[in-house]
């Protein structure tokens, strides 16, 4: 085979290895699909404009690949020593100079235009039909409908926690979605421009849902702005992408888009439910059975507090201390209260101060009397008394 041949041989292999890869990067547009490799297209405009922007500059990026390198190793394989070539004398081109200077300008400025306009655009939540507001605390989500009156945490699933945990009673592998799964989801519309208030009690955080086309950081005492229109009906899933402390891999974020009436439907179950009698209320003093502060104060338990302290409240080690016969927990009332209010300082213990009035009388009535603490039972603490602590 002569040199032009194996010239042509090389080059035409060089440049169809590239667009076979090409083309399955391009094919394979979710990440989370096994061997996904791209950008997930996403179901708002937002993250169709994303995914655009991402794919153009991706082929320009491989145009020039392939051009490039097949340039270099043609001229190291035509002009190469043993076959005599000799090397140019000349040392300037102002026409070089110009060509090489101008093409990469304006492919720079071709790129440059559509990404402006598309990041202006999503800055741009004029004209939004609904208010979230998403506060990030260590670990979990506060969301707030400022205009249905609709607040809740997001924390997450029971299952995950448990199978995160050493010894678990069951496996990672057999919990669905684990460690991306909440028990309260973010609920809203499809076709509604939404717009996201975005903030932090603690440290910083980051919102993020890829299938919606941009990720915000949540930092305390500051307002972040974002919005959204979803397009499709769905559950979209993501995570806290902002390294924020000990269990920042354990604050998921899903996201359940639905029909305009689907969501009117679950907007007033929500509202029966917050004036109703089983809900938790923060502005709600009154008195609570020990029944249901023990039925509450172990629900709270099992999702914020049992994946250090463990189920039986036994802890592990110096770090997460024992509540099982803790002298804290069964010592000065008033003191007890303050370390789920205000944390311990140095530890990691942190203020679990988000938590409602009557959560937290709940889990402060729990661990007072459970695993044997409270011999003679019935120890409890109100809503009123955590007001006061407050």
């Amino acid at each position: 085979m002569n040199q032009n041949k194996l010239t042509r041989l090389f080059v035409a292999s060089t440049a169809a290895l590239a667009m076979l890869f090409s083309a399955g990067a391009a094919a394979e547009s979710d990440w989370r699909r096994p061997w996904g490799v791209n950008l997930p297209e996403g179901v708002t405009s937002l993250s169709q404009v994303a995914y655009s922007m991402h794919m153009l500059t991706f082929w320009i990026v491989t145009v020039i690949g392939v051009a490039v390198f097949a340039g270099v190793f043609f001229s190291v394989w035509k002009y190469r020593k043993s076959q005599g070539a000799k090397p140019a004398t000349w040392h300037h081109s102002t026409t070089v100079e110009i060509v090489w200077t101008a093409v990469p300008f304006l492919i720079l400025l071709g790129i440059a235009v559509p990404a402006t306009q598309a990041m202006i655009k999503m800055e741009d939540t004029s004209g939004y039909e609904m208010t979230v507001k998403v506060t990030g605390y260590q670990w979990m989500w506060e969301y707030e409908y400022l205009d249905e009156g609709i607040h809740f945490y997001s924390r997450l699933d029971r299952d995950s926690d448990r199978a995160r945990q050493r010894n678990p009673e069951i496996r990672p592998r057999d919990v669905e979605h684990y460690l991306l799964n909440v028990d309260n989801p973010l609920v809203v519309p499809v076709n509604t421009k939404i717009r996201f208030l975005l903030t932090a009690n603690d440290v910083i955080h980051s919102w993020w849902v890829p299938e919606l086309g941009w990720k915000k950081d949540t930092i305390p005492g500051f307002v972040n702005e974002a919005w959204a229109e979803i397009q499709e009906p769905g559950t979209y899933r993501g995570q806290c992408a902002e390294l924020c402390g000990r269990d920042h891999a354990f604050m998921p974020i899903v996201v359940v888009a639905k029909t305009e009436e689907d969501y009117e439907a679950w907007v007033a179950e929500q509202q029966e439910e917050v004036n109703g009698d089983v809900a938790v209320d923060d502005d709600d003093l009154s008195d609570m059975e020990m029944d249901d502060l023990m039925a509450l104060g172990e629900d709270v338990y099992d999702n914020q507090c049992m994946a250090c302290h463990q189920a039986g409240g036994e802890g592990m080690g110096d770090m997460f201390p024992a509540l099982a016969g803790s002298d804290k927990v069964l010592g000065d009332r008033d003191e007890y209260k303050s370390i789920l209010l205000d944390g311990v300082s140095g530890t990691t213990m942190q203020s679990f101060a988000s938590l409602s009035n009557q959560e937290l009388a709940g889990v402060l009535t729990y661990v007072r009397n459970a695993w044997g603490n409270d011999d003679d039972g019935g120890d409890v603490f109100q809503p009123a008394d955590v007001e006061d602590a407050r």
